[in-house]
């Protein structure tokens, strides 16, 4: 499979569709099965309490991977991803009820790289109640 976006069809600015990801207790329970990441922060609210977060928090790399999926989606091939790097900034706390948290990512083309390669550098923005979760989190992405 190949990236359906055409290099040609962009540009610097060119914005990716947003999305927004919920993110329950479940969700972390089935990560932390699939990822093989049990800390306890992840699920026991008394001790991510007692180890100073505001309660049980996201996966960091479970985040990560859903801020990617707008650029996978907008790909259309997670193959066409050759670089992706996040600095955590906050984490995505996950309350206890039946809503849970919500990621929103949002992405731009914030450069064409290399015209021969069909290069560009998508940069994201995530957001979590209201906080910003990720920063430098760009990706390069090689289109059809």
């Amino acid at each position: 499979m190949t990236a359906r976006i055409a290099y040609a069809e962009v540009a610097a600015g060119t914005e990716l569709p947003a999305q927004s990801f919920p993110v329950t207790r479940a969700t972390l329970v089935r990560y932390a099965g699939a990822s093989g990441d049990f800390n306890p922060i992840h699920w026991n609210e008394r001790f991510a309490r007692e180890v100073g977060l505001p309660d049980v928090i996201a996966h960091g790399m479970f985040t990560m991977a859903e801020a990617l999926r707008v650029v996978t989606d907008w790909t259309g091939d997670p193959g066409a991803v050759l670089e992706y790097g996040v600095r955590f900034t906050k984490p995505v706390v996950v309350p206890n009820d039946d809503a849970g948290a919500v990621i929103d990512v949002t992405g731009k083309v914030a450069a064409k790289l290399d015209d021969e390669a069909r290069t560009v550098r998508v940069d994201l923005t995530a957001h979590s109640a209201g906080q910003k979760v990720l920063g430098m989190s760009r990706a390069v992405v090689r289109l059809a």
